[in-house]
Order: C-alpha cells, then sequence, then structure tokens
C-alpha cells in the first residue's frame, strides 16, 4: 500500500500524541523511581518531533549535539510539569526544544529599550488617557476583532516590527473598523530614519512608531514577509495602507495606569524573557522567575482573571502558533515589583491615530 504525505503525518502526528500520553501522563501513579525518562523513549520522541516540526540536522554529529540538548530539556519539562510542583502554568517540548537558551535570544529576541528619557516621551505625547475608575474587569481584543492572527518572525530578530505592527492594527481596526494585517517587512527593511533600528538584527519600538507616524504602513499583502533583512522597495511603501499620527509610553513603572491603557486599545510592550521556561511555555498564567533586562517585544491584548483568581496580562507573541496557547501568552498580572513580572510594565508604548 502506498501511504500518502497527509497520511503519513496523521500517523506520525498519531504516534506524537500516544507516546506523549505514556511520557508526560500524571506522575501520581508512578513510581518515585520513574522519573527518569528512558533513553530509547526520548530518542524516538525526539525523531517524532523532528518530523512534526520538518527539521534536518546537517550530519550525524549535529543530530547527536541536538539531541542531548533536546533530551535536557525533556527532562526539565518532565520534572516541571509533575502534578506535584503546582505550577500555574505548564511546559513543552515545543519547536525550540532542541535550543539552547543562548541560541534562542539570538535568533528569536531582538529588541532594546528605547534610548530617550521618560521626559522627552512626555513631550510628544498629546493625547493622555483619563485615570478611568471603571475600566473593565476583563478584555481580549481578540473578541473585539482587533487582532490579527499569530504571525511568525523565524530567524529574524525583529520581534520589535511585529509588536509595533500589531499595536496599530489594533488601533486602526477600533477607529476606522478595518482590520489590516499590516507589513512587519516594511519596518525591516525601511526603518532606518534616525539609525536606531537595524532590521534582523535589533530594533527600538519607538522608532518604529516614528517611521509609521512619517510613512505610514503598507499592508502584508502588499509588502510581505520573507524572514530576512532586504532593499526597501518604495515602490511598495508608496501605497500605504495606514497611518499614525503619534506614540506616547504608558506612565513608567506602573501596571494601573498600562491596565488603563489596555482597556482601550493593545499596547506594545518589552519582556525580559530570559530562561527556557518563558521559551517553552505551553499554557496556563505564567508565573516563572525572570529579571528586568528588556530583550523581546510582545502586544499586550487584554488582561483577566482566572477561575482561581490569578490577575493576567493577554500577550500576543510572534514565534507562531506552536508556541504558548496557540501563540498567546497569559503572564501573571499585579505583582508587587511595580515593573510588572519580567519588565513588562516598565516601557509600554501605544499608537495614536
Amino acid at each position: 500500500m502506498i501511504l500518502t504525505l497527509e497520511c503519513l503525518k496523521s500517523i506520525i502526528a498519531i504516534f506524537i500524541i500516544v507516546l506523549s500520553g505514556a511520557t508526560w501522563g500524571s506522575t501520581g501513579a508512578q513510581s518515585k523511581t520513574a522519573t527518569t525518562l528512558n533513553e530509547a523513549s526520548l530518542a524516538t520522541k525526539h525523531e517524532l518531533w523532528m518530523a512534526r516540526y520538518e527539521r534536518v540536522y546537517a550530519d550525524n554529529a549535529e543530530k547527536e549535539r541536538r539531541f542531548k540538548i533536546f533530551k535536557d530539556n525533556a527532562e526539565y519539562v518532565h520534572k516541571f510539569n509533575d502534578e506535584e510542583n503546582n505550577h500555574t502554568y505548564k511546559l513543552s517540548l515545543n519547536e525550540f526544544a532542541d535550543l539552547t537558551d543562548e541560541e534562542f535570544s539570538r535568533a528569536y529576541t531582538g529588541c532594546k529599550r528605547s534610548i530617550r528619557s521618560a521626559g522627552s516621551f512626555k513631550t510628544i505625547d498629546p493625547i493622555k488617557y483619563e485615570n478611568l475608575t471603571d475600566v473593565p474587569s476583563s478584555i481580549d481584543w481578540r473578541e473585539k476583532g482587533a487582532v490579527t492572527p499569530v504571525k511568525y518572525q523565524g530567524q529574524c530578530r525583529s520581534c520589535w516590527a511585529f509588536s509595533a505592527v500589531a499595536a496599530v492594527e489594533g488601533i486602526t481596526k477600533i477607529k476606522s473598523g478595518k482590520l489590516i494585517s499590516f507589513s512587519e517587512q516594511e519596518l525591516v527593511d525601511c526603518d532606518k530614519i534616525d539609525g536606531d533600528n537595524h532590521g534582523c538584527s535589533y530594533g527600538h519600538l519607538d522608532s518604529a512608531f516614528a517611521y509609521i507616524a512619517h510613512a505610514g504602513i503598507s499592508s502584508e499583502s502588499n509588502y510581505p514577509y520573507t524572514e530576512k533583512e532586504g532593499t526597501c522597495d518604495t515602490n511598495k511603501t508608496r501605497d500605504y495602507a495606514a497611518k499614525i499620527t503619534n506614540y506616547a509610553i504608558v506612565d513608567l513603572n506602573s501596571e494601573t495606569e498600562l491596565l488603563n491603557v489596555v482597556s482601550k486599545q493593545p499596547v506594545s510592550a518589552m519582556v525580559d524573557r530570559k530562561g527556557r521556561e518563558f521559551r517553552l511555555y505551553s499554557g496556563g498564567v505564567f508565573s516563572g522567575e525572570c529579571g528586568t533586562s528588556l530583550d523581546h517585544s510582545v502586544t499586550v491584548i487584554g488582561y483577566g482573571r482566572t477561575e482561581d483568581g490569578i490577575k493576567y496580562w493577554l500577550v500576543k507573541n510572534s514565534w507562531g502558533e506552536h508556541w504558548g496557547e496557540s501563540g498567546y501568552m497569559r503572564i501573571r498580572r499585579g505583582v508587587d515589583a511595580p515593573q510588572g513580572l519580567c519588565g513588562i510594565a516598565m516601557q509600554p508604548l501605544y499608537p495614536i491615530v
């Protein structure tokens, strides 16, 4: 019998589900001595993982090196997800399970804090949200049609572009009623006005918003993403789909003020995502250890509270739908530190239309 490609993919998916159930099931009924994963089962799991994510290595030496990293991550995930640990979130062997944290940072982060002072932001802020006393208890801008599907930045350190674009997509929908997917590639190729942004190397959110206020932004269909930095195509940039008038910063280190603005529109924010728990996050309310050395940009598209009373921020990421909760993360809100967990409240920015 000849198997079609789709049939083969289905078989692989079934194996992954079965193997996952056997390997990552509840540890409650397991012997305390059975906490170490079997080497053979890990090797099989790695092969299935490679098929799922279409991973191909240059040679056997590279495959062996990647397997060791995969094994280390797999054992960490297995122990972390043990029910006795009682975490508020879970981890999984996602697309990034064969990378070290250092390798991941070099490829998938890339945002830097603004070089502007807080005072200079306030001089360019013509609009100030009122201090609302009756902000809604929860909001999800996806439910209001102001969020495009999750995108994938690939190994281009362009998270800054995806974060800024998502915020502009949101406010454009809120103001015009039209949800348009805008072009991150235009920012990667063309945002060189003040020399602050460097395409696939790194970028600043405030420079991205300044570019969109000056030149507008094309639709994604007009200027599609390529996962690499190229030459600015001015023929495409002339036909911009939207423009903002300005941008502003949320009051620094205030989750209360961030809540105020997010109740009105999606907001770009930077986080410190160092550590494998952020990278391998698969669901729940993230409450892991992280610092305030901001290195990654996301878009805050809502907030809420779980049935257990845990407050969270709802965040859209740019690592594809296989990461987190179909590309999204819930991160703990209302922590003791004024910067917020992972520094999410340290320097949020939002576009003005």
